[in-house]
């Protein structure tokens, strides 16, 4: 592929930027809704406070499964048709969420909305596995990685500010708004990338034979396996993080601040990597990424279990943490997905539906064992990491010194 042009007219950074838009509405999404479940709930009727949060697993479960639809469909119709679908599907719902008045209706609108922002997901990791190779999918995929871990960040943010000068519907107008923007630049602007000859047949045992050429493989599966234990951590810390800022070290109102400040310190781990994985490599970058999580959070661990950790070195640990786990995420993504691209969109579903199943219970998992000190999370980390890397010496057949080496 060229680096400037693609098809003659989409350039580099502008495919690369709506692939960020693409991850970046579901991101939105889900995160967006987070200030407004109270007044969601007061509006609609639904008195359960708990209840009021299905509004969240609702699109998740909705995003996780259809996943493995898009996936197959995208490879025997191409991509550009069921992205397409997907979005309108996404911003149809959102729409009509506007216009809902009952909760349960809403419940339904979010399981619709996530559905088609799987399409978004999948066949945007799709798109970047067909167009680059190697080093530069890497690199590409860090750029796009930047995007998710920046769009938490902002967008809570958001949705507080757009409840100031609107209602909880207002939440639900900006992300059709933002779909439907996405949606134009898709049709107008992206070609299709996937080549005639390489469709797939869209028949139950053509599926069949697409995963299984997928679980086939390995090497992929490993990496695949290997991101969605690491998944976990994130999700572990995502359910804990307020509990330890908050209720352990006493932060309260500064909690928003040390989630942001880590999350931007984080990016930035994206970035780095998209600058160095040309000249290192991706195995090397991820594989020694991977030894300094696990020896980060083994730290954690002990600091933690000793009680000698001051809220900054927790802060600080957790940046340096996460600066890691981006540089693992998007090379072994993209490990995961380079032997795979005659079934793209099947491997780019499986990745993340295990992601989102496995990552999604464990990271669960470990918030239960919360005890009012960060060790169980660091003990989840260490945990997790470690099995991570047992299963991509099993899966590559060389131990991560060989490789980092």
């Amino acid at each position: 592929m060229s680096s400037t042009k693609i098809h003659g007219h989409l350039g580099r950074t502008e495919f690369i930027t709506l692939v960020a838009a693409l991850i970046a509405i579901n991101a939105f999404a889900i995160d967006i809704m987070l200030p407004g479940l109270q007044q969601i709930g007061e509006a609609l009727g639904e008195p359960d406070e708990n209840r009021r949060q299905l509004v969240i697993p609702a699109y998740m479960l909705g995003f996780g499964v259809l996943q493995l639809v898009f996936g197959p469909l995208a490879d025997r119709f191409g991509r550009r048709g069921p992205l397409l679908a997907g979005v309108a599907i996404y911003c149809l719902s959102a729409l009509c969420a506007f216009f809902v008045s009952n909760f349960d209706s809403l419940l339904v609108l979010r399981l619709l909305q996530g559905a088609g922002a799987a399409a978004s997901a999948v066949i945007a990791i799709a798109l970047v596995r067909d167009l680059f190779v190697g080093d530069q999918m890497a690199k590409t995929l860090s750029l796009v990685f930047m995007v998710l871990m920046i769009s938490p960040i902002l967008a809570p943010g958001l949705g507080q500010f757009l409840l100031t000068i609107i209602d909880w519907r207002g939440l639900f107008g900006f992300m059709a708004g933002l779909g439907a923007i996405v949606f134009t630049w898709v049709y107008f602007r992206l070609p299709e990338t996937l080549k005639p000859e390489s469709r797939r047949a869209f028949t139950p045992s053509s599926i069949v034979e697409g995963f299984g050429i997928v679980f086939g493989n390995r090497v992929s599966l490993a990496y695949i396996m290997a991101t969605a234990l690491l998944f976990g951590t994130l999700m572990g810390f995502l359910t804990s993080s307020q509990q330890i800022y908050v209720d352990h070290y006493g932060m309260g109102a500064w909690f928003p601040a040390f989630f942001a400040a880590g999350g931007a310190i984080s990016a930035v781990g994206g970035f780095i990597n998209s600058q160095l994985v040309t000249r290192f490599g991706m195995r090397p970058l991820s594989h020694g990424a991977l030894v300094a999580y696990a020896a980060l959070s083994v730290i954690m661990l002990l600091l933690g279990y000793f009680d000698v950790m001051p809220v900054f070195l927790f802060f600080a640990l957790m940046a340096a943490i996460f600066v890691s786990f981006n540089f693992i995420m998007s090379n072994f993504g993209a490990l995961a997905m380079a032997p795979l691209g005659e079934v793209a969109g099947t491997a780019a579903s499986t990745q993340g539906f295990l992601q989102m199943v496995i990552g999604a219970a464990l990271g669960a998992m470990i918030g239960q064992f919360y005890d009012g000190t960060p060790v169980p999370m660091a003990a989840g980390f260490v945990i997790l990491s470690l099995l991570a890397g047992v299963i991509i010496v099993l899966g590559t057949g060389k131990n991560l010194q060989e490789q980092v080496t």
